[in-house]
């Protein structure tokens, strides 16, 4: 299946790709590759979902969170390909960071959730290395933000 196709069996409505909230762009391009800026997890009716994880959020609300980021992600590089998905030929590496405890060590099971959405929706194409980070403090107390370099054609 596309990866449109498998957004729909999801029940998956992109949002407009969220606009840069400081001195930077979006994504940048070059070449074959698209790098795109790190997302927080900036629910589309504009909730973000903010706390650390570990103590005022669950381990559960920080896969949601993650999910969100790669949603995000999902429609910075549309709109990198000028809106069409198809164009999309892998997906590289991610990196996760997520706002937690000191004493919380299941990051990968928090980034788990962007990365098995991106599987979900790419498929082979979504497969990709990547790191998850734990940090004291992220943009406006996100709790995750998720970067991503993308191959396209």
């Amino acid at each position: 299946m596309t990866a449109e196709e498998n957004l729909k069996k999801l029940n998956i409505l992109l949002p407009q790709a969220p606009s840069p909230v400081g001195a930077y762009v979006a994504y940048k391009k070059t070449k074959d590759l698209v790098f795109i800026s790190g997302q927080i997890s900036l629910k589309e009716n504009g909730k973000l979902i903010k706390g650390k994880i570990g103590s005022e959020l669950t381990l559960d609300q920080g896969i949601e969170a993650a999910q969100v980021c790669a949603i995000n992600i999902i429609s910075q590089v549309k709109s990198a390909c000028k809106g069409d998905l198809h164009k999309v030929k892998n997906c590289i590496k991610i990196t996760g960071f997520v706002n937690s405890t000191s004493d919380f060590i299941d990051q990968p099971k928090v980034i788990n959730g962007a990365s098995e959405l991106l599987v979900d929706i790419f498929e082979e194409s979504g497969k990709h290395s990547r790191a998850a980070v734990s940090v004291n403090s992220l943009p406006l107390g996100a709790a995750v933000e998720i970067e991503a370099i993308f191959e396209i054609n």
